[in-house]
């Protein structure tokens, strides 16, 4: 695969155009040169296009819509349409009548010159400013196959269009607000994206509603829900339309548009399927759910080639991009980290918390959980017993960091050197003096055994301080830091970490807490297991295994969305282009699958921790995972990219 050959479409890309033109109330010619010339201007790789309800009319023709005039010209003006279409499917709405004399509001979808199916509204509202019971009849129930001079289409409420290999389904405006949306069965029936062709009025707050019902709807049915709302070129006789579009993904907001634009409105958004048939397999509530009856199914083709996206992919997908939403975050991952562990605590009847505290990140976040956890008991802070234990590799800088922790926060800290341990224990087990695995496994268990006996001999337990990272990648000593009581940390990744400590530096700490805080954040990302050399860090664990931004981007598109390797590779190109080079990712990616499926046996036998967000690697509750599987499907996959 060549990067710059990708066609995103085969990554699960699907781009969709929301347009909502300007009507000519009940003047179906006007409007379909309108409906043709937004067409004309979505972009060229847009899979769908869809517009509002009753577009070919105009939603507010009241009954305008009994008249034979209107009939004959909307029925004009959607063969006008449909015979315009290319590959990019349009999808627009026009009243359909039938011989028995009922008139049905319908979406039509058109692709290449025909129209291929259409869906009645199921819903009519008939209350407040709403009364569509005078003129439309409810498609509930309605299964006919239309031949006149459009062609010969299904008209039906059940119906699933198959693009490629994606599927979309449709419902109409008040369908949404139903107690029972359509929209749920035809995500059970397969429809990966929902399109809702509407004419909502607005109102104070309601577009907050919308917006809102719109997110969660696409949540509930774990599909992508789009919308498109008439706009204020309908009649303003007793209500105002805004024209409100709305793209929402699995409950994620991708795109919206402004309102009351007279001129008409438009948003584009990609949409990931892949992303959303992974979620619908994690979920089993969803894979369980009775399924309805089997669709009707209509193949459009498949979509056109997406040779860019303009989708954006955050570095840190971890990390909240706006401060007041890192804020909230930061207090309930906290709070989450502090009640587990005071419930832990009370479960365990301990009298102690015991903590290994190195002058880095993750330790410095635990520690300051632990005091959290105390304060939540009503315990204070002499019941939490803080050990640094300097050996081989020990730094000044670290040690320093350590002691003015304990220090501004009023810790007992107590220092325990393990040199003469390790020593000793290397000599026993006839080490010839490297400083190899062994070597550097030996300081880690020495010093889980020192933690362990203390919390023993104190009626304590011991508080684990390893992040999510680490346990992906297996950067960890089995049976040494890969073991505690309770990790407090265990679901949380590093780049998040570094967030969480710079945020309670600046909004929970005082002055000299703040200030080691930040020496803490300023200090390279090192194990110390390696003796030292005037002092200074000889051993940067990024330097051994690779960027963390890099890893953290890694797993959470792995675990959270299910993207392959190639995929991974193709987006984390674009969301750190200027910073990594593609052959930089592409190795760094080798070992991060390299790492993650070897070391499945630490994470196999993981001590409890609580999850705080979507990506866990418990084997107890989200990740399970054979110590035996093989990463060579997908290491064959990454040395298959090819680099231009």
């Amino acid at each position: 695969m060549l990067l710059d050959m990708t066609d995103f479409s085969d990554l699960g890309f699907v781009t969709v155009a929301v347009v909502a033109p300007p009507v000519v109330i009940a003047d179906p010619a006007a409007n379909a040169r309108a409906i043709l010339e937004a067409y004309s201007q979505a972009p060229g790789d847009a899979a769908i296009v869809l517009q509002p309800e009753l577009g070919i009319t105009g939603y507010t023709c009241e009954d305008l819509f009994a008249t034979a005039d209107l009939r004959n010209a909307a029925h004009s003006a959607l063969a006008e349409v449909a015979h315009a279409t290319d590959d990019r499917v349009l999808v627009v709405g026009a009243p359909w009548w039938l011989s028995d004399g009922r008139i049905l509001n319908c979406a039509f979808v058109c692709r290449a010159g025909r129209l291929l199916g259409a869906v009645p509204k199921i819903a009519q509202p008939n209350y407040e400013e709403f009364y569509e019971k005078r003129w439309f009849a409810s498609g509930a129930g309605i299964a006919i196959d239309v031949d006149d001079a459009l062609g010969r289409f299904p008209l039906r409420t059940d119906l699933i269009f198959k693009l490629g290999g994606t599927a979309f389904a449709i419902e109409i405006c008040e369908d949404l607000w139903a107690p029972n949306p359509p929209s749920a069965d035809l995500a059970l029936a397969g429809a990966e994206i929902v399109l809702n062709l509407s004419a909502s009025t607005e109102l104070v707050a309601k577009a907050d509603y919308r917006r809102d019902l719109v997110r969660t709807q696409s949540a509930r049915t774990i599909a992508a829900y789009v919308y498109a709302g008439a706009g204020p070129t309908e009649s303003t006789k007793d209500v105002v339309f805004g024209g409100h579009l709305i793209v929402a993904e699995n409950g994620w907001l991708l795109a919206e548009s402004t309102r009351f634009d007279l001129a008409g409105s438009s948003v584009t958004a990609e949409i990931d399927t892949q992303r959303l048939r992974h979620a619908r397999v994690q979920n089993t509530t969803f894979a369980q759910s009775r399924r309805p009856s089997p669709p009707t199914v209509v193949d459009v083709g498949v979509p056109p080639t997406l040779d860019s996206l303009a989708r954006s992919f955050p570095r840190q997908p971890f990390v909240p991009a706006d401060e007041a939403e890192l804020t909230a975050r930061a207090r309930e991952i906290l709070a989450i980290q502090a009640t587990g562990l005071a419930r832990r605590v009370r479960a365990a009847k301990a009298e102690r918390l015991v903590i290994g505290l190195s002058g880095g990140l993750d330790s410095s976040l635990a520690y300051l959980v632990c005091l959290d956890a105390l304060e939540l008991l009503d315990l204070p802070a002499t019941a939490l017993c803080a050990l640094t234990m300097p050996g081989p590799g020990t730094t000044a800088h670290t040690l320093a960091s350590a002691r003015e922790l304990a220090r501004t926060t009023e810790v007992e800290l107590r220092e325990i050197p393990i040199e003469s341990a390790v020593d000793q224990h290397l000599a026993d087990i006839s080490h010839p003096g490297d400083a190899d695995v062994t070597f550097e496994n030996v300081q880690a268990r020495e010093r889980t055994q020192i933690l362990f006996d203390t919390a023993n001999l104190m009626g304590g337990i011991v508080v684990g301080t390893g992040d999510l990272s680490e346990l992906a990648l297996g950067w960890c000593t089995f049976n040494a830091d890969q073991m505690a009581s309770y990790n407090v940390n265990a679901g949380v990744p590093k780049t998040l970490i570094a967030y969480l400590v710079r945020w309670y530096a600046r909004h929970r700490a005082d002055d000299d807490l703040r200030a080691v805080l930040e020496r803490v954040l300023a200090t390279p990302i090192t194990p110390e297991l390696i003796p030292s050399e005037d002092g200074e860090i000889r051993q940067e664990t990024e330097a051994i295994i690779g960027p963390y931004e890099l890893h953290d981007f890694f797993l959470y598109h792995f675990l959270r969305n299910g993207a392959g390797a190639t995929k991974i590779f193709v987006l984390a190109c674009r969301a750190f282009d200027g910073s990594y080079a593609p052959h930089e990712i592409k190795h760094w990616l080798r070992v991060f699958f390299g790492r993650f499926f070897a070391q499945q046996f630490k994470r196999t036998t993981l001590p409890p921790g609580p999850k705080v967000g979507t990506v866990s690697l418990s084997p107890r509750g989200d990740w399970r995972m054979p110590d035996e599987a093989s990463a060579g499907a997908l290491l064959a996959a990454i040395d298959e990219i090819e680099l231009s």
